[in-house]
């Protein structure tokens, strides 16, 4: 079975918000076993017109358990209190 990979363009709004988010949707991860490959480093833009603010790059064995990780309580929580500190673009693509 393929793994798969969460990704997340996230433009913080509210930082001060934005920490209560992270300490949940880390929870989150730790409950699903998600693999952190990326959480907000320095980035620098090789080509294209793509302006990232802040990448986040998640590892999970396959897409169905990236997508029992996005629709769990645990997440939904974390979800719910990001909403007005963030604006997320986030898409889950099958790896090797």
């Amino acid at each position: 079975m393929p793994a798969a990979y969460l990704i997340a363009d996230v433009e913080v709004t509210d930082p001060v918000q934005y920490e209560t988010y992270k300490q949940l949707s880390s929870a989150a991860m730790r409950a699903h076993g998600a693999e952190v490959c990326v959480r907000g480093g320095a980035l620098d833009v090789l080509e294209g017109d793509w302006q990232p603010a802040r990448l986040v790059v998640l590892k999970f064995p396959s897409v169905a358990k990236a997508r029992a990780f996005y629709d769990s309580p645990e997440y939904r929580l974390a979800r719910d209190a990001r909403a007005g500190a963030a604006i997320m673009r986030m898409v889950v693509v099958e790896g090797l």
